[in-house]
């Protein structure tokens, strides 16, 4: 895009997010009111659907590729690159989850309390809040539905297809003995680059689900080599789609 209509660009989609959020704001508040299971199933399908439409609307349609997901209960992982990611997430994955978020996000004015409904909040850096967080998502995947996480825990600012991964999604894998659904997001950094606020650029935004990894039977001891082999499928599934 021209270096006039880029920021112009950039501005138009940062706004109607903005509007479409401050529009939405009303029902999800009310709704949120109740909470319940249900309540925030509700407002995940509100996020869901529009996401997908706005991003088509802004000029960066979802394609999807490989299996879409089945209705079984997962640990999804992704790769974080953008800001674009925590849209894209809930546009892409097809069945409710909550997902593990900061908790510096609930003080966004409306989009912290929208976010707060949906995630499972965590202060990195008390211990307390860290395991604190690994029992609410315990008690989420067996009792309410699938969790989503981001398992290099911050953008991947290196030159490595992948940042090395926490061990959080992995240890709750095991030890609720659920599959881990990988997906990758090629695109999101060309859409909106994590080094720059106004420099997003329409494209299309791939999407690509990746065969779910079993964990049945196995034990922490085996942490290491799940993660180990989730993150080279995910690396090299990144390559094969660059």
């Amino acid at each position: 895009m021209g270096r006039v209509l880029q920021p112009i660009y950039s501005l138009w989609v940062i706004l109607t997010f903005l509007i479409s959020l401050l529009g939405a704001f009303p029902i999800m508040f009310i709704i949120g009111l109740w909470d319940k299971p249900a309540a925030r199933r509700a407002i995940w399908n509100i996020v869901h659907y529009w996401g997908k439409g706005w991003l088509f609307l802004m000029g960066m349609p979802v394609s999807t590729y490989g299996n879409r997901p089945d209705k079984k209960r997962y640990v999804y992982v992704a790769n974080h690159i953008s800001y674009l990611d925590t849209v894209l997430i809930y546009a892409a994955v097809p069945h409710y989850f909550r997902t593990l978020a900061k908790k510096e996000m609930v003080k966004i004015p409306v989009f912290g309390y929208v976010y707060k409904q949906l995630a499972i909040l965590v202060d990195r850096s008390s211990e307390h809040s860290r395991a604190r967080s690994m029992r609410l998502m315990w008690r989420v995947l067996r009792r309410e539905c699938n969790i989503a996480v981001f398992p290099e825990g911050t953008f991947n600012e290196t030159d490595k297809p992948l940042k090395e991964f926490y061990n959080g999604a992995f240890r709750l894998a095991i030890n609720t003995q659920t599959p881990i659904l990988p997906m990758i997001f090629p695109d999101t950094v060309k859409r909106w680059h994590y080094s720059t606020i106004f420099g997003l650029k329409p494209g299309k935004n791939r999407v690509v689900y990746l065969e779910p990894v079993p964990v049945k039977g196995m034990t922490l001891d085996d942490l290491e080599a799940l993660k180990a082999d989730v993150h080279a499928k995910m690396e090299a599934a990144l390559k094969e789609y660059p």
